[in-house]
Order: C-alpha cells, then sequence, then structure tokens
C-alpha cells in the first residue's frame, strides 16, 4: 500500500496536475529524459539539460532545486505512464498475466529501446535509501501486486501467490534486459513459453 507520502506526491503529479503544469516545466521534464534514457543520467549535466530545453538556469532551479530531483520526477513520470497504459486482458487470471507480459514483448521490441528506465536508474543510485531509488521500489511493488492478485484469483494461496509474483518480476526485470543485450524479438518470442513454464 502506498504511504501517505507517497499518494500526495502522485496526486501532485497526476497527469492532471502535467496539464496544469508550465510549458517550462514540461520542456525541462522530456528533455532531460530523452538525455536520461539515451546516454545515461550521469552522464548528463544541468547546464546541458537547460540549454537544450531553452530555459534559464532560474527557471530550472524554479522546477528542480537540484539534479536529484529532477531525475526523482522523470523516474515517477516513467512509473505514472506505466500505470496509465496498463490494461490486463484476458478470460482466467493465466491469460491476463500473459497479456502483462505479451505487452512487456512488445515494449522491449519498440522503437529506441535501450533498456528499462527503472533497472537503468537503479543502477546508478546503488543507495535503496535514495528518493530515486524509492520511487523505483514502489514500482516493482505496484507491479509485484498486479501479479500476485491476479495469482491469489486463480486460487493460489497467499504465501504462493506472493512467491510466485516475486518470480515473475524477477522475470521482468530479466526480460528487459535481455532485450537490450539479445536480439528484442527472440526475447519476447520466449517470453510466453517462461511465463508458462513458471506457472505450471
Amino acid at each position: 500500500m502506498a504511504t501517505t507520502e507517497t499518494t500526495e506526491r502522485r496526486r501532485a503529479e497526476s497527469p492532471a496536475r502535467r496539464r496544469a503544469e508550465s510549458p517550462a516545466r514540461r520542456r525541462i521534464l522530456d528533455t532531460a529524459g530523452a538525455l536520461f534514457y539515451a546516454e545515461g543520467i550521469h552522464t548528463v549535466g544541468i547546464d546541458r539539460v537547460i540549454a537544450e530545453a531553452g530555459v534559464a538556469k532560474a527557471t530550472f532551479y524554479h522546477h528542480f532545486p537540484s539534479k536529484d530531483e529532477l531525475v526523482r520526477a522523470y523516474v515517477q513520470e516513467q512509473s505514472d505512464r506505466v500505470h496509465a497504459t496498463t490494461v490486463v486482458r484476458g478470460d482466467t487470471p493465466q491469460e491476463r498475466i500473459l497479456s502483462v507480459f505479451d505487452d512487456l514483448g512488445d515494449f522491449i521490441c519498440g522503437p529506441g529501446f535501450r533498456g528499462c528506465a527503472f533497472v537503468n536508474a537503479a543502477a546508478e543510485y546503488p543507495d535503496p535509501d535514495h528518493p530515486v531509488r524509492r520511487v523505483v521500489a514502489e514500482h516493482r511493488a505496484w507491479f509485484h501486486g498486479i501479479l500476485r492478485d491476479l495469482l491469489t484469483e486463480a486460487g493460489r494461496s497467499e504465501a504462493d501467490a506472493d512467491r510466485t509474483a516475486t518470480m515473475l518480476t524477477m522475470l521482468r526485470d530479466g526480460l528487459v534486459v535481455a532485450g537490450d543485450l539479445d536480439d528484442p524479438a527472440a526475447t519476447r518470442a520466449l517470453a510466453r513459453e517462461a511465463v508458462t513454464r513458471l506457472l505450471a
């Protein structure tokens, strides 16, 4: 369950809030997000984000007091987008779980895929208590919760559903890495088989 702090932060960064935000803040986030994803977070400095976003330094710091706050907002926005676009489909719990991984397979085969934004961010922020890592942990807990609930719906015990959801989350992490390092089409083709075997 999300903490009050997490709930308030997500409310502040909801789609409605993003629609009302200033164009400058939007440009900063869009610019930073594209650079962070393409080149890595630590390799991209604030001055470059400011220059490419076409904003004044004072404007940047008005919206983001530090680079860490910008990174946290970037990762949170990625999480919010996944939440908003995840549609679980199917007539049975197993079909619904497979639909989640089918969508993941489509994602890793999409244009410009360069790994998972959450895995990438976690690799650059090793401290699990860092605000960026907390957003990553919250996102993974959300994904785990979807799978756990579907497994419980399928009749699994609470303990088994939780453990299997953890295994499926690990599989998800492996798939997004393999989709970047290996042939993404081959990885997508194996995803269904891997999930089916794990659920058998």
